[in-house]
């Protein structure tokens, strides 16, 4: 299929972001953002968060766009927040409110994001990873609370969706040590959903980006809104809210749909493909 590419925009307040500090490549109902900045190995700084901030925003306004992956560009997803811009004008953003020292870390989408995994994805790129739905790592990859070292804490959601994904004592373990996972030990303890050769993250990631975009989207996105939104729940409360997403695609006639066309044949003997 053929793609387009394009520089995320800047926040007009924010001190420019080197040109192509982060990028979006569109195939389809597939939106790739990546993370240009490989000679700092992906750190983010603050126009860099801006910016990748802006281009998920893009991403879930855009109609057309049914899945997103986040790629970081010459072999490192992302080494965290680029320390070196710490006290500077270029210092990533901690405040209360608004978007997260990383960026997008705050952002509640409508829409999955899948992590698409090269190299270290450490620190605050932990971080990135575990708010995207999925993750797609290479054998070789590094996962890590990195940033024990130097005391800079975890504030882009690492505290809360690490345990969520792989329990209290283990995320304690990783949390307390900032120890190296390796990706198999990642794999094992659900942290990384699915493993991939060395330099096959992003075509991995894409792939099954559209795979998931093939399937009917109001009915996909309110039950991925379901799992989401249960944390905190009892269950009669996430089971009542359940309720409410899924009267969406039935009240829609996106379900009724699906029906027709598995009535027609379509799907038969566990075929996805028609």
């Amino acid at each position: 299929m053929a793609t387009t590419s394009e520089p995320a925009g800047a926040t007009p307040s924010a001190p420019p972001a080197e040109p192509d500090s982060v990028r979006i490549e569109r195939d389809g109902p597939v939106t790739t953002v990546i993370l240009g900045r490989p000679g700092a190995r992906n750190a983010v700084d603050g126009p860099t968060a801006a910016r990748l901030a802006d281009a998920f925003r893009a991403f879930e306004a855009d109609e057309d766009a049914s899945v997103a992956v986040l790629w970081g560009e010459g072999g490192t997803f992302c080494a965290g927040a680029d320390l070196k811009a710490v006290g500077t004008d270029r210092g990533n953003r901690v405040t209360a409110e608004g978007d997260g020292p990383m960026g997008p870390t705050r952002m509640d989408l409508t829409k999955p994001v899948i992590a698409a995994i090269s190299g270290h994805a450490v620190a605050g790129g932990l971080e990135l990873a575990l708010w995207c739905d999925l993750r797609v790592a290479e054998e070789d990859a590094t996962l890590g609370v990195f940033c024990r070292r130097w005391g800079v804490p975890l504030i882009d959601g690492g505290t809360v969706r690490l345990p969520r994904l792989v329990g209290e004592s283990r995320a304690m373990d990783l949390i307390l040590t900032g120890r190296p996972v390796t990706a198999a030990e990642a794999h094992a303890i659900g942290l990384v959903n699915r493993l991939v050769p060395p330099g096959e993250a992003r075509r991995a990631a894409e792939r099954l980006a559209h795979e998931i975009a093939g399937f009917p989207q109001l009915c996909l996105r309110h039950d991925r809104l379901s799992v989401r939104e249960q944390h905190g729940l009892g269950e009669r409360e996430a089971l009542a809210a359940e309720y409410r997403h899924g009267l969406v695609p039935l009240t829609a006639g996106e379900t009724q749909a699906g029906a027709d066309r598995f009535a027609a044949g379509a799907g038969r003997h566990g075929s996805f493909t028609g």
